[in-house]
């Protein structure tokens, strides 16, 4: 008899790790000239440097093939460290030339989201693909016009919503919508650390910054995978800081909504530069389904009636999944697994949240 714990690994294994069968893989290579992808880092910072770059060694479908930075010095660095040849290294102002690169098949932004839109207009214009970073921009006319770009050009465009690719998250999602925890009652999501940082981008409102826009997506995210549901208001919402030193003129350090979902669930979501916080909660009618941490760069696990669901891996195997399995989508020609709309849903919310907070009303979104 099979167990819930084998259950479970079989829904992780199977959508989870994104297994494809030979044969699809052998039609994937044949589909296209290229059997990698080749990638440009636009932006090293700690999330290229640390992860994303490490990452990149370990990937079997994609591969680092050329950086935009604005520092010399980085560029040196990563020229030596990784072999990236001259010819692939630019930076903000040369950027444009990229196009007529046949190394670089993806351009990944990572930079502050005030500079998301420019760089995802600016690299589907010249042909490639685009990856971005969360928050996937400002406002949801900017997501529009990134979406609307990158169709335009015919390239394809994923947000770096890590997560939706995970097995323990694919794991726990399945069961939800297969209906094992019975009808969905109530939701509740925290994500948080404690951000010692005091003149980064986000302390800088202009650049994007507040947590709400950071933290707060993971919140957002995960109260919309543990429904399955799509907010229709925020009920209530507060913005504050402990510290205004820090997070000035009222951006916010801390934040706490109400959600409004359909057939009456309710949500509360938490997000926070104050304090460590990762948690999600969903109360079924047939119990409470619970992962902690649900948005760590590893170490993701959790319960639910059926069982544990807990499959473990190591820093950088989740950013490395991610990129595989969104240069697996390019070159079969399918949709991206993760693409502009659903970082559009989430910033829809978070203006939403923040309108809220500003005249204490409910706001329909």
């Amino acid at each position: 008899m099979t167990s819930r714990r084998d259950t479970l690994k079989t829904i992780g294994l199977a959508s989870g790790l994104g297994l494809v069968s030979p044969m699809s893989l052998l039609a994937c290579s044949e589909s296209v000239k290229k059997e990698k992808l080749g990638v440009a880092l636009v932006g090293l910072g700690y999330y290229s440097t640390d992860l994303l770059a490490p990452a990149l060694q370990i990937t079997k479908h994609c591969y680092l093939a050329g950086i935009v930075t604005g520092t010399p010095a980085k560029a040196e660095t990563w020229k030596a460290k990784y072999k990236i040849p001259e010819k692939n290294i630019y930076n903000y102002e040369n950027f444009d030339s990229i196009k007529d690169n046949p190394d670089i098949d993806v351009v990944y932004v990572v930079l502050p989201p005030s500079m998301h839109r420019e760089y995802v207009e600016r690299a589907a214009a010249a042909k490639k693909h685009v990856w971005c970073e969360k928050p996937m921009a400002m406002t949801v006319e900017e997501c529009q016009a990134m979406i609307d770009a990158c169709k335009s050009n015919g390239v394809s465009l994923s947000i770096g919503y890590r997560c939706q690719h995970e097995p323990n998250t694919l794991a726990y999602t399945q069961l939800i919508k297969e209906g094992k925890l019975g009808k969905i009652n109530a939701v509740s999501c925290a994500a948080g650390y404690r951000e010692n940082r005091t003149d980064h981008w986000k302390q800088k409102r202009e650049m994007g910054g507040g947590v709400i826009y950071d933290m707060g997506v993971y919140s957002i995210q995960g109260a919309r995978l543990g429904t399955q549901l799509e907010p229709v208001a925020v009920k209530s919402a507060k913005v504050w800081t402990e510290r205004p030193e820090i997070y000035k003129d009222g951006l916010g350090e801390i934040v706490e909504a109400e959600l409004e979902f359909p057939n009456g669930v309710s949500g509360w979501i938490k997000t926070s530069f104050a304090e460590n916080v990762n948690y999600l909660k969903v109360q079924g009618e047939k119990g409470e389904l619970s992962i902690s941490p649900f948005q760590g760069y590893a170490g993701i696990k959790g319960s639910s009636p059926m069982g544990e669901i807990n499959f473990p891996y190591e820093v950088p195997w989740q950013q490395a999944n991610q990129m595989d399995q969104d240069t697996l989508a390019i070159l079969a020609g399918k949709p991206m697994p993760v693409p502009g709309e659903e970082g559009l849903r989430d910033i829809r919310i978070v203006q939403a949240i923040l309108e809220s907070a500003e005249t204490g009303t409910r706001v329909e979104i």
